[in-house]
């Protein structure tokens, strides 16, 4: 069985935190954070690589951390400082551990940032 769970999102206000967690089951490998916003692209937000190097988008880079548990089939993101225009469904992609690459996708989380 695959299956991506995410948890975390929610309500804050502007200023706070958010933590979402991300776990895998089925040989897949969770790698990214993205998140989408009405009547917007999916957008990249976080990025970690199997040897644990990251990436961030600029709107988000010094305020989120994209990081791995030791098991490795879970990641975080951890969103601090949070603006209105954080706001989103927020979803995690995982890849195949082995084999042919194919991408799979959580259902996504919504956070929501008040002013």
């Amino acid at each position: 069985q695959v299956q991506l769970v995410e948890s975390g999102g929610g309500l804050v206000q502007a200023g706070g935190s958010l933590r979402l967690s991300c776990t895998a089951s089925g040989n897949i490998a969770p790698r990214a954070w993205y998140r989408q916003a009405p009547g917007k692209q999916r957008e990249l937000v976080a990025s970690i690589t199997s040897g644990g190097n990251t990436n961030y988008a600029d709107s988000v880079k010094g305020r989120f951390t994209i990081s791995r548990a030791t098991a490795k089939n879970t990641i975080f993101l951890q969103m601090n400082s949070l603006k209105p225009e954080d706001t989103a469904v927020y979803y995690c992609k995982a890849v195949k551990a082995v084999g042919w690459p194919t991408e799979y996708w959580g259902q996504g989380t919504q956070v929501t940032v008040s002013s």
